[in-house]
């Protein structure tokens, strides 16, 4: 859990006060964002933070422990080893270097606390928790100055709702970066009613530093791609149940009939079954009413098999 983050939170409150008040009198919305803390060492947060250091961010990665930590840096060199044999294929001088000084822009910590004093924008990318990220949130509001832009990588949760327990409503907003990160050239900015016009800059601003095409979005369920894409890979797997057509005949249908380079079903496996089922009884818990949002038994059975996909070896398709 993050229980010892709030610990550290709740006992360096007072240490930081002064400086709190300090960095709160900046004006807030007009510095570039040139430092970034991300909170989750995992695939997506150690994709954000290799971008952000490979365009030229510096970057603390925070998560529980040092082994964590450990495994999310030597993730990234990789990532990065293979950036540069691309890159730079003929000049191996140049390929070190860039490897050496991406790594060199990126720090690690085991406390949010101790980073949050000083960065330009926290991006958390941890469990699709709401709980979770509310008590995150809810204490480094407490401690980080007021110029600090809070976002959140959720690909399902509303920022809003995230937002709620904040006191920097106009300065949170959503940053949904697509995996791989280092790969996948979509940013999804998603705005709040609350977010400020000059915040909403700076993180375009930021999408644009990383080099993401960014979109800006209002804060509904799933943004643009997910909102398009969950309930179509749910069309999909109704129209099995109905035996409209095998899983096969369907995704050769998309393909060569919509130009999809791959099928629904084929691309259900690909995200895993068990995120797709996550997502949807998300929606439908919060809007019940909304039809798109209804959960497919196939589904919930498929999952509850531990048939999920790609992952595990079977899910609409043996891999």
């Amino acid at each position: 859990t993050f229980q010892h983050y709030f610990i550290q939170i709740n006992l360096s409150r007072s240490m930081f006060a002064a400086r709190g008040i300090l960095a709160s009198a900046l004006a807030v919305g007009t510095r570039r964002i040139s430092h970034v803390t991300v909170i989750g060492g995992g695939l997506m947060g150690s994709g954000i933070a290799q971008v952000a250091a490979q365009t030229g961010h510096k970057v603390t990665l925070v998560d529980l422990d040092e082994t964590t930590l450990a495994s999310s840096t030597g993730r990234i060199s990789k990532s990065l080893d293979r950036v540069a044999k691309k890159k730079f294929k003929d000049d191996a001088g140049r390929a070190k270097n860039f490897v050496e000084s991406t790594m060199g822009s990126i720090t690690t910590s085991t406390s949010a606390v101790s980073v949050v004093m000083e960065t330009d924008l926290v991006i958390e990318a941890i469990v699709e928790n709401m709980a979770v990220k509310h008590r995150l949130f809810q204490e480094l509001d407490e401690v980080a100055p007021e110029a600090v832009i809070f976002a959140s990588n959720t690909s399902s949760l509303p920022i809003g709702e995230i937002a709620s327990v904040t006191n920097r409503k106009d300065r949170f907003g959503g940053l949904h970066f697509f995996n791989p990160v280092p790969i996948m050239k979509l940013l999804e900015i998603v705005k709040t009613p609350e977010l400020s016009d000059s915040t909403l800059d700076q993180l375009k601003a930021f999408g644009k530093a990383m080099g993401k095409a960014s979109v800006v979005c209002s804060d509904t369920p799933g943004f643009i791609v997910n909102r398009l894409l969950v309930p179509n890979l749910a069309e999909a797997v109704r129209m099995l149940e109905r035996d409209v057509a095998s899983p096969e005949d369907i995704d050769t249908a998309m393909k060569l009939g919509a130009g999809h380079p791959m099928g629904p079903l084929q691309l259900a496996d690909y995200v895993g079954l068990d995120t797709i089922l996550f997502i949807l009884q998300g929606w439908n818990e919060k809007y019940p009413e909304v039809d798109l949002f209804q959960v497919p038994v196939t589904l919930e059975k498929l999952v509850a098999d531990g048939k999920l996909g790609v992952k595990s070896g079977q899910g609409f398709y043996k891999y």
